[in-house]
């Protein structure tokens, strides 16, 4: 009897683990890298560091990578995914100041020599995914490999562990005939780089606000995507909440907080509210998004778009002037020397005006008025700066903590302008090319402006190449790339990666 029910429960067993496979029915691919790149100063160039997870910003680096991955089946109503990314190897020093028994002291950090970049697993039934761990983000209407960078989430940033849960792809709303689709993701995660900021603070000012919760929540509109004309809008909204923050003035701990993190602060969370004492629990920012789509009949796609960023109401209802990013883009699939092309105004000088100013921020305050101004783009009195190990979770465009050599942990250069472009296209059927290519001015932030204007010329030009003998298994990429002005310095520099792939099939 007890050998009969075993003989059941195992064939049971292997019937559902056979199942599971074959809902899968896609092979896992296996990939292993060796990269390695030099350049002068402290960091990559500003192309090289930028909008690549996080993953090689220091000068000189010798990474080698390895990652295993199993995407979702295409076809399938219920499928899963899984993935694990690793890096180890060598990366250059950068001395920062750090303020420590009344006297300052280099202090010279690096990345770990060994880190997990990717850890996730998820899944999915028919339209509605769930996703649980590290798992690299993409902008949900940018082109990421040619924009200058998504304002409130990017690829610039590592990934921060996450439970997500959404849409996978626009759905039709019921009762509209097709004519208007949705898709919205909300997550909510733990930031992990609290040695990183332990190490790189200078404990002299600002602050430091450690365990912090963050959470990212976007719903977007579409018109029929069938349709040669076709117009996407919506709303992204990113937010740290709960941590502990402590204040520093002078080298002294002045302020020491437990932010509150229960399950009333999550509900909370979920919809920011602005003028009472609610808002003030976390740090939200967002976008306005508008993209505009114009499939033309020969064949090639137009795009206009344009992202609004806010901090405060005043941004919600679009007093911070001209701020944002604006862009134009074009892209084939008939091209060869031209396969797509980015164009791209930044302006982020407004913020709402030069003056915040609220009365129950004095005691026994006389003066009854509100102005809601100075809105100083992803950093917040609270929890610090909008960014994950250093590196900014949006936008690569406003100069990220990394770059604070004296350990200040903030953005110091949030009021800029600039433009940026981007072109991709192919020289042969085994090479292609990406150049990249932008000019900015900053004149810091609403609170400190800078003494002397800065500016930063940027360019990089890429090259793939995937050999024939490889079948087209190995790619090689090269990128050489330079900056130009004081607001990362003059630097040129070079970075090399030589990745073969495979795929395990059962």
């Amino acid at each position: 009897m007890i050998g009969n029910a075993l003989r059941i429960s195992l064939t049971a067993a292997a019937i559902a683990i056979t199942s599971l496979i074959a809902v899968a029915a896609s092979p896992i691919t296996m990939e292993g890298s060796i990269s390695g790149g030099g350049a002068r100063g402290s960091f990559a160039p500003y192309y090289i560091a930028s909008n690549n997870y996080g993953i090689a910003p220091q000068a000189d680096n010798l990474l080698l990578g390895l990652s295993l991955h199993q995407d979702h089946a295409k076809d399938r109503r219920f499928t899963y995914e899984w993935g694990a990314e690793a890096y180890g190897g060598y990366t250059s020093s950068t001395t920062y100041m750090k303020y420590v028994d009344g006297e300052w002291h280099d202090n010279p950090q690096h990345p770990a020599r060994i880190w997990l970049q990717q850890l996730y697993a998820g899944v999915r039934y028919r339209s509605v995914f769930l996703t649980v761990g590290m798992k690299n983000t993409r902008s949900a209407l940018l082109n990421d490999r040619l924009s200058s960078g998504d304002y409130v989430e990017g690829c610039n940033a590592r990934p921060i562990p996450q439970i997500r849960i959404g849409l996978n792809d626009f759905q039709p709303i019921p009762f509209t005939n097709g004519w208007v689709e949705i898709q919205g993701e909300i997550s909510y995660g733990k930031m992990t780089d609290n040695a990183w900021l332990r190490n790189h603070f200078n404990y002299y000012n600002s602050l430091i606000c450690t365990g912090k919760l963050y959470t990212y929540k976007r719903c977007l509109f579409r018109s029929k995507s069938s349709m040669p004309l076709s117009v996407t809008a919506g709303m992204q909204i990113g937010a740290f909440f709960g941590g502990t923050t402590s204040n520093y003035e002078r080298g002294q701990l002045v302020k020491h907080t437990k932010n509150p993190a229960g399950i009333k602060e999550y509900f909370k969370m979920f919809i920011p509210t602005d003028g009472d004492e609610d808002y003030y629990l976390g740090s939200t920012l967002g976008c306005w998004d508008i993209h505009i789509r114009y499939n033309t009949p020969w064949g090639n796609t137009l795009c206009a778009y344009h992202q609004r960023p806010w901090e405060t109401g005043s941004g919600i209802i679009f007093l911070n002037g001209f701020d944002g990013l604006w862009g134009l883009e074009y892209k084939t699939t008939s091209g060869k020397w031209l396969t797509g092309a980015v164009i791209e105004y930044l302006d982020f000088t407004n913020q709402s005006g030069p003056i915040h100013f609220d009365a129950a921020d004095l005691e026994n305050g006389r003066l009854p008025y509100h102005l809601n101004g100075a809105d100083d783009y992803y950093n917040n009195f609270y929890y610090g700066p909008y960014a994950n190990y250093g590196m900014s979770l949006g936008t690569p465009v406003m100069k990220s903590p990394i770059y604070n050599l004296d350990g200040y942990n903030g953005f110091t250069c949030n009021r800029i302008r600039g433009f940026h472009a981007g072109v991709t296209g192919e020289l042969s059927p085994r090479l292609s090319y990406r150049l990249l290519a932008g000019y900015r001015k900053g004149w810091g932030t609403p609170h400190t402006p800078l003494w002397h204007v800065v500016d930063n010329l940027s360019m990089m030009l890429e090259a793939t190449y995937t050999p024939a003998f490889a079948d087209n298994n190995l790619t090689i990429n090269a990128k050489i790339a330079f900056d130009h002005g004081n607001m990362y310095g003059n630097t040129t520099g070079a970075f090399v990666t030589v990745k073969y792939r495979t795929s395990l099939s059962y």
